[in-house]
């Protein structure tokens, strides 16, 4: 499933770099489609397919949960422009 992580940043140096780091250790079958930031480094958006919502908190929030509060929803694929299915 596709997991949206939508980030409010309090520290993007850090956010960033944390991020950089729990790419490398993404669980196998898992893939990073997008990451993206605001102008102002204050928002982010991060879509990653993982097997379940939950189980994506617990990993975004070990790597980068001291820098940031962060939301998680599973994504409607199936309306989105620019997601395989």
């Amino acid at each position: 499933m596709y997991v949206m992580a939508v980030s409010t940043v309090s520290d993007d140096s850090k956010f960033w770099s944390a991020l950089k780091r729990a790419h490398a250790k993404l669980p196998k079958g898992s893939q990073w489609k997008l990451a993206v930031a605001s102008s102002d480094g204050v928002k982010a958006v991060n879509v990653i397919t993982y097997a379940s919502v939950d189980g994506l908190r617990e990993f975004f929030e070990a790597h980068a949960g001291d820098h940031a509060t962060t939301e998680y929803f599973e994504a409607d694929a199936a309306n989105a422009i620019g997601l395989a299915r």
